[in-house]
């Protein structure tokens, strides 16, 4: 019988369910045949091999985006003290410590996600059910000289000012921009939730670019992330700098068009460009 691949790794007990499935094969981690797997409707026949390339070095695959990000900026986090909004399963808090962070205070509104090895280490500090909106600066010792940033169902633009508050005069905001959760919903839905259009990727970027720059931040570094969204959506990240702070030189104009055009589109991405 012939089920879809990410059906079919929940059934055979490689996932323990159709969004962990997406996620490992948007990650690269699941072969077919041999062959590496490139979308969870891929049809797949019960007696064809399907196996993952190699458990996770990370918690959540938001650790690998993160990692590729610090690896392309040389950025080195020892000895740091870092905010993680929305850490969710830990993906970014443990890519911090791993990369030698001397402690992370990892925020999400949800509850029960992080990972319980992380959640038992005494270098991190969970705070669940809270909004970064709402956070108590003083509790945490705010500000931080590190703010990594990966939220869902919200536009950064509309808890910028939070960030940027929390983020030392001197620190570095880095923001995994999504642009499904930026641009207009009729533009979202359009693509059923998938952004492949690189105008709206730009579109995304600049506004997320404009209000930071209204609470005295400006843009230093960006990349698109290594690692597509769970659904096969392109990710930037945007890193981030107070107006004044030393050390690391603002991008220059076209900065976003710079990105957009370095990134390679699928053959999925062109045709809905092109519509």
């Amino acid at each position: 019988m012939r089920r879809r691949l990410d059906r079919s790794m929940v059934r055979r007990g490689l996932a323990a369910d159709v969004d962990s499935a997406s996620e490992l094969i948007a990650a690269g981690l699941v072969l077919v045949g041999g062959a590496p797997a490139l979308t969870p409707q891929r049809l797949t026949d019960d007696g064809e091999p399907v196996r993952l390339v190699a458990d996770r070095r990370f918690v959540g695959r938001g650790g690998d985006k993160l990692r590729h990000a610090l690896d392309d900026w040389a950025f080195d986090v020892e000895g740091t003290r870092a905010l993680d909004v929305g850490s969710s399963t830990g993906g970014f808090t443990d890519c911090l410590l791993q990369n030698g962070a001397a402690a992370v205070v990892a925020v999400d509104v949800g509850t029960h996600q992080l990972h319980e090895r992380l959640r038992n280490d005494p270098r991190v500090t969970v705070l669940e059910q809270t909004d970064i909106r709402s956070l108590d600066h003083e509790a945490v010792a705010a500000p931080f000289p590190m703010v990594t940033v990966d939220v869902s169902f919200i536009s950064v633009c509309s808890i910028i000012e939070s960030l940027a508050a929390l983020t030392a005069p001197d620190g570095d905001l880095v923001v995994l921009v999504k642009p499904q959760f930026e641009v207009a919903r009729s533009d979202a839905s359009r693509g059923r939730g998938v952004i492949r259009d690189p105008r709206l990727w730009r579109s995304a970027l600049g506004a997320v670019e404009r209000s930071a720059e209204d609470r005295g931040l400006r843009v230093v570094g960006a990349t698109v992330s290594a690692v597509r969204g769970a659904q096969g959506n392109t990710e930037f990240f945007v890193r981030f700098r107070h107006d004044g702070s030393s050390e690391v030189p603002a991008l220059g104009d076209g900065w976003i068009d710079t990105l957009v055009t370095s990134t390679k589109p699928t053959d999925e991405d062109i045709g809905a460009a092109d519509g």
